[in-house]
């Protein structure tokens, strides 16, 4: 009977089980920003409108490729911010003048989706990006034409998850924010749906 009972699934938390849990952007653009969209660029159907595909996120070592432990520092801060880890990312040749070697950890990147990827984007512009020291805003022109928007960001600090007293050292990181968007201007009205503070 002990035995039984051990194999029981834990009761779903109060309020529901998590399957139905949805981050506050993903509501905000299922009630409002996908209906504004259709509106504004005359989308015969829901479907065509944009939305977000996934985040990259990827972070370099520097010059201490050749530390283990920075790499999975790097890691370690990884996680945090993006709670989910990431796989590290080797060199794929050797460059004598950087005294790299072929398939050398210089870094680490994750690609996050679904509720992840909206609960990051949720942190990054209401969290992170406020943090940034004389921020005034994110630039119009970092679109790649193809609907993808890039911005990095100089210190993993600005996340709160971060610890500065428990980092071995301030690192930056490249952000990549992928759309279904056909046009620049399209994933520009998306991303503005969900409050990217643009530089205006």
């Amino acid at each position: 009977m002990a035995k039984t009972n051990a194999m029981k699934k834990d009761p779903a938390p109060p309020g529901g089980s998590q399957d139905k849990y949805t981050p506050r952007l993903q509501a905000a653009y299922e009630k409002e920003v996908r209906a504004a969209l259709q509106k504004q660029f005359n989308y015969k159907n829901a479907m065509q409108v944009p939305k977000l595909d996934k985040i990259v996120i990827n972070m370099g070592v520097g010059e201490n490729v050749n530390d283990s432990k920075t790499i999975q520092a790097a890691v370690s801060d990884m996680t945090l911010i993006a709670g989910q880890k990431p796989l590290i990312t080797k060199s794929k040749k050797a460059i004598a003048s950087f005294k790299l070697r072929e398939n050398l950890a210089i870094g680490c990147k994750v690609t996050l989706r679904k509720q992840k990827m909206y609960e990051f984007l949720d942190r990054l512009i209401n969290t992170a990006l406020p943090r940034v020291r004389d921020f005034r805003g994110v630039k119009n022109n970092s679109f790649d034409g193809r609907g993808n928007y890039a911005l990095g960001l100089k210190e993993q600090i600005v996340f709160p998850e971060i610890n500065y007293d428990k980092i071995d050292q301030v690192r930056g990181m490249d952000i990549i924010i992928c759309t279904t968007a056909g046009t620049d201007a399209e994933a520009k009205a998306l991303l503005t749906g969900f409050n990217m503070p643009f530089i205006k």
